[in-house]
């Protein structure tokens, strides 16, 4: 992997620049745990999956009241701060799929993609579950998979999404174990019991 051009906290302090509001910011930090926790478990270089994640709607704060606009000023504000291409281009391929930036009809080809896609995308769940049964302490994948097939519980979760986590080689029960583990280190940042 390249080198990041800063550290987490600077990299912390860019999306407290163009994001404030809580829930969203609950979202970054729970992405980049996962994503953490992914790149621990897979042999991945953590702190570049870390930035990932935490950097992934850097420009969500702009444009969600026009979510067709999401993914159109990362490019330009990570570039900004010093982030390569290939770093850019993983950022915009989580919105790969969605209506957004134009990227409807491109597909994730890479790893890294359905890594960033799956962990992102699961961190709805996760907190939905947690706050329906009170937290996410003792939280279990068999519990996160019956509502993970259940449709109607968080509808708005691309449950697609979450099961690109099987192209890096993990069972869903992985996958839902790795990303509750991840959050769960974290969760008196984010509001959790």
């Amino acid at each position: 992997m390249s080198s990041l051009p800063m550290t987490r906290d600077e990299a912390w302090e860019l999306v407290r620049q163009y994001n404030s509001d809580p829930t969203d910011l609950n979202h970054y930090l729970e992405s980049e745990a996962v994503m953490r926790g992914l790149a621990n478990y897979l042999g991945e270089d953590e702190e570049y999956w870390g930035m990932l994640g935490l950097l992934h709607d850097i420009d969500w704060g702009l444009t969600k009241d026009d979510v067709s606009s999401h993914l159109t000023k990362a490019p330009e504000l990570l570039q900004k701060a010093g982030f390569d291409q290939k770093f850019i281009d993983i950022v915009l391929s989580h919105g790969y799929g969605c209506d957004c930036a134009g990227l409807e009809n491109e597909v994730r080809t890479e790893k890294i993609q359905h890594a960033l896609a799956a962990a992102e995308t699961i961190t709805g769940l996760i907190f939905a579950y947690a706050l329906m049964r009170g937290g996410i302490t003792g939280m279990n994948p068999k519990g996160l998979k019956k509502k993970f097939k259940d449709k109607s519980f968080a509808a708005k979760v691309n449950r697609d999404f979450i099961r690109e986590s099987e192209k890096l080689g993990l069972e869903l029960g992985e996958f839902f174990a790795i990303a509750i583990a991840a959050i769960e280190e974290i969760k008196d940042q984010v509001g959790l019991k």
